[in-house]
């Protein structure tokens, strides 16, 4: 880890540290040592962008495929392998380790230093800007360890224990062979650096600022509606606000709530995450667009740089462009059909009236499974018949394209189905007729604390209890989804704890696939069962009005009880006797 952290101080700041000039030969010229940085403040926050470049986010589905939401015909994915019995401590698509504990090194060295910069003549805009850049850093850091602790934290000889803590940054003095933290200690290391940032940074970055909107804490250090527009504007959009460390908070409790850690009280999880949804608006920030947001063509394509669009949070901009259509159109649209939904999560989409398939009232019939479903199936899934830009894709197995199943080994569906949701509907990646179109990108959408919020507070005081309740925000996120007949469903179960939370856990299944959450959610429910379900397709055969339907296994999956933790990666585990590994793994 000592070389790691060196390097990847030179590759941030190109100092020259002498704890590195051994990995180092000859040495490096021309570099800039750290205080040349305090006067060229734009190159020294630079630093701290290459954390912000490193957080471990994913614009397309990658942990999905290896849950049962997913597969992918790309034979060679890593995830393929991974979710195929090929997961081990040295070979693991989900680690989090090396690229955290580099931004960590910068993070802290920038904390440690950000004083000495010349931001600023003024003293009063330099006392801010340290302010506002020092609330970035630790909400960083803060990030940086939760994704830490998700990836990595789990048992050791039997006591739950969580990663190395780091809070200041190293050199060739630094003792590397150090112990981990427990889970506990991770996780309020965690809390404490996002209160810290909670209390140097605004909600929200406003384009506007007038007097009664500026912090009194922000006013006693000088802000005026002027130097708040420089430092807490429309410059600022894209960076970390406070309602960004406020829902890190709901999502660290939740975690530290669920039933494979149980580290945190239920009641605190949904507290943090009311506090949210009470400062969203209240469960009628809940809208359509919630729910359609990605082909809602005037909405995407009306977004602004300089504006949060209503659906996100975290808004980092708005690329225009058909890469991920390239990636996961049909092949008669010039795609490679990576994505392909399996029929587990087909199966989880209620019909229209909000009776689950299984549900003898629900009118499911088998023989014609798309019929009356819930609308988002046909939003978020490309199925047979299904239309996407324009036109009808058929991926049953006698299809006369290469859409249909497994027709072509590189591009076909392995399912029966594509992916639809997060795709543009007029975008083409057609060789001639290309044609580019806006996605919002998003870190955290404002439905997350709002399903935190119906989560953590079914488990604490019950379905009805809160306002809104946990029925409340489901009864909202549905109706907007297309649930007709009064949710009739809804209504017989929500008195039931049990029940209610069986449908939460599916309508935060529906609403965030293909975002990345289901494998750790999967993880933190303690469910290895699910993780353990083949995968299933649906093979079609036949013409219009008389075709067949006949569920199928696309892929078996190889998880073991131990692995609903991941490892620590196996070469630092080796090289540190004080560093041990979770349980089940070598």
């Amino acid at each position: 880890m000592k070389k790691h952290i060196c390097l990847a101080s030179l590759m941030a700041l190109g100092l020259t540290l002498n704890s590195c000039d051994d990995l180092l030969e000859p040495a490096i010229e021309n570099t800039n040592s750290l205080e040349s940085y305090y006067k060229d403040p734009t190159h020294y926050y630079g630093s701290l962008m290459i954390s912000y470049y490193r957080l471990p986010f994913a614009d397309l589905p990658d942990t999905d495929l290896a849950t049962d939401d997913a597969v992918t015909n790309d034979l060679n994915s890593g995830w393929l392998k991974m979710a195929t019995g090929s997961w081990t401590s040295s070979n693991n698509p989900v680690s989090k380790w090396d690229q955290s504990y580099y931004s960590l090194q910068i993070i802290n060295t920038f904390i440690e230093n950000l004083d000495k910069v010349e931001w600023y003549h003024d003293d009063v805009r330099q006392n801010l800007q340290v302010d506002h850049y020092l609330g970035q850093a630790y909400a960083l850091r803060a990030i940086f360890h939760y994704y830490l602790l998700q990836a990595h934290g789990g048992p050791v000889n039997g006591n739950l224990t969580g990663v190395l803590v780091h809070t200041a940054s190293e050199n060739g003095a630094t003792d590397f062979n150090q112990s981990r933290a427990s889970w506990k200690e991770t996780y309020d290391a965690i809390m404490t650096d996002l209160d810290a940032a909670i209390e140097r940074l605004p909600d929200q970055f406003l384009n506007e600022w007038t007097e009664d909107q500026i912090p009194q804490r922000l006013k006693d250090m000088g802000a005026n509606t002027s130097n708040m527009y420089r430092i807490n504007g429309p410059f600022s959009i894209g960076s970390i606000d406070g309602r960004i460390c406020k829902t890190y908070k709901a999502m660290a409790s939740l975690m530290a709530a669920s039933p494979a850690f149980e580290q945190d009280s239920w009641k605190n999880a949904a507290q943090y995450a009311e506090e949210r949804v009470k400062s969203l608006g209240g469960r009628n920030r809940i809208d359509k667009r919630s729910i359609d947001w990605f082909a809602d063509t005037v909405y995407v394509k009306d977004a602004k740089t300089t504006e949060v669009p209503s659906i996100t949070i975290w808004y980092t901009g708005i690329s225009n462009d058909n890469g991920w259509e390239k990636t996961n159109y049909p092949n008669s649209l010039s795609g490679q059909g990576r994505t392909n939904p399996s029929q587990n999560l087909v199966d989880a989409f209620p019909m229209a009236n909000g009776y689950p398939i299984t549900d003898s009232k629900s009118g499911y019939d088998p023989k014609n499974p798309y019929a009356g479903r819930d609308p988002r199936l046909d939003l978020y899934i490309l199925r047979d018949g299904g239309i996407i830009n324009g036109t009808e894709i058929c991926t049953a197995e006698d299809s006369e394209t290469k859409d249909g199943l497994n027709v072509d080994k590189s591009t076909s569906t392995r399912t029966g189905y594509y992916m639809k949701k997060l795709l543009h509907p007029n975008a083409s990646p057609a060789a001639t007729g290309a044609k580019k179109e806006n996605h919002i990108q998003s870190k955290i959408r404002v439905l997350e604390p709002f399903l935190i919020y119906a989560e953590a507070k079914n488990e604490a005081d019950g379905p009805m209890a809160g306002s809104p309740s946990p029925y409340e925000v489901i009864k909202q996120i549905r109706q907007f989804s297309g649930i007709t007949d009064g949710d009739q469903y809804l209504e017989s179960i929500k008195n039931d704890k049990d029940k209610m939370r069986d449908m939460i856990r599916n309508e935060r299944r529906i609403c965030f696939c293909f975002e990345n959450k289901r494998f750790w959610d999967l993880r933190r429910w303690n469910d290895i069962e699910a993780l353990k379900a083949p995968v299933m397709g649906m093979r079609i055969n036949g013409a219009a009005g008389s075709k067949t339907y006949e569920p199928f296994e696309v892929e078996s999956r190889d998880f073991q009880a131990y692995q609903i933790y991941g490892p620590v990666p196996y070469s630092d585990v080796t090289a540190y006797s004080n560093l041990k590994q979770n349980d089940g793994w070598n």
